[in-house]
């Protein structure tokens, strides 16, 4: 089969890791996997270097250029964002091509927005959620949705970045905390720091890691940060490429999050041995559900304080909560597993046959 991924986020998080994870198992099964991006992305850079055609128009009228002239030339056409599955369903008509979603999120679907949302989603062939957090909206609005979870797989650690970020930031000696996450609303940024600060009150042996780019709340964490003092014990070290180092880093793994569909830096940290602590929401919910993790109420730092305290105090707890996660992320979590499934639905399509009965 000939695969066109379309994915045109900027950045390079849990979506665009998935996005090329998946390339790579499509073309090891023999298939051709394209991949229409952002010009200059992280994305598109990344699936250069490892051999993919990438086609990256300058724009969204690019796109719908694009696909006005090549998307007959696909069997596949696999929308990995929703705006992505604008243009998809907007042309549908003149595609010729099957077109699948995955949904990687688990926001409701506002009021206001729920029609237009329901016509996108009925034009898609198959549409697919990363967790049954991500599917209850579809299934909400009268549509099926095939779970297919997101996939992680190790990398071999470079310790000379590690000791190198360990330099950096003065980090010998001390618990190491931290996060993967942008500094955003959604990812609740100012709860994790009251957290950090009620657990200062408790103990001054830790640091606190925040990994990730800026966003829409990172003026008020930082603030934040200032006006409780925490400068020593909160450190943000921003953006940073081969993050999978830095978890060999980490005591304990924090998710603050007010919505999430899965959690891909969860799995990351199952996959490296670092116990979990976070919000009880969504996808976060399922995976560290029975004793793979530290469940909090969102936006309850105190509690999360607690959780925290309880697995840099407990070593059996850590050793339990780890052993759990890892063996959990193994069996659920394979990337083979993930390809499979999805070119299992592909084939269908291909085969002349629907996945997702009409809503």
């Amino acid at each position: 089969m000939k695969i066109l991924q379309l994915n045109f986020e900027r950045g390079w998080r849990g979506g665009e890791r998935q996005t090329l994870l998946c390339m790579r198992q499509f073309r090891d099964a023999g298939h051709e996997a394209r991949l229409l991006a952002r010009k200059g992305s992280e994305l598109a850079q990344r699936a250069r270097r490892e051999g993919f055609a990438v086609h990256e128009p300058a724009s969204l009228f690019g796109v719908a250029a694009y696909l006005l002239r090549q998307g007959r030339g696909f069997d596949i056409l696999h929308a990995q964002t929703a705006n992505m599955l604008t243009w998809l369903a907007a042309l549908k008509p003149w595609l010729g091509a099957k077109v699948v979603f995955t949904r990687r999120t688990a926001f409701p679907v506002p009021a206001r927005r729920e029609r237009r949302t329901l016509w996108k989603w009925r034009r898609v062939d198959a549409l697919v959620a990363i967790s049954r957090a991500a599917a209850a909206e579809p299934l909400r609005l009268g549509l099926k949705a095939a779970i297919i979870p997101s996939a992680i797989v190790p990398k071999p650690v470079d310790a000379a970045h590690v000791r190198a970020f360990t330099q950096e930031f003065h980090l010998a000696g001390k618990h190491v905390l931290g996060t993967a996450a942008a500094l955003s609303s959604e990812k609740d940024p100012c709860t994790l720091v009251r957290a950090v600060h009620e657990l200062r009150r408790r103990r001054d042996d830790f640091v606190f890691v925040h990994l990730g780019a800026g966003g829409d709340a990172e003026g008020g964490a930082k603030d934040l940060v200032k006006e409780l003092g925490l400068e020593s014990h909160f450190l943000f070290a921003g953006f940073r490429t081969a993050i999978e180092d830095l978890y060999r880093l980490m005591d304990v793994f924090v998710i603050s999050s007010r919505h999430e569909a899965l959690g891909t830096s969860v799995l990351d940290a199952f996959l490296y041995s670092v116990p979990v602590v976070g919000t009880d929401t969504g996808g976060l919910a399922e995976i560290l559900a029975d004793g793979r993790g530290l469940l909090c109420p969102v936006g309850d730092h105190a509690a999360m304080a607690e959780a925290m305290d309880r697995l840099l105090s407990d070593r059996g707890l850590r050793a339990a909560t780890v052993e759990k996660a890892l063996a959990y992320v193994q069996r659920e979590h394979d990337a083979g597993t993930m390809g499979r499934r999805y070119l299992a639905i592909y084939e269908d399509l291909a085969d002349g046959r629907r996945t997702r009965p009409p809503g």
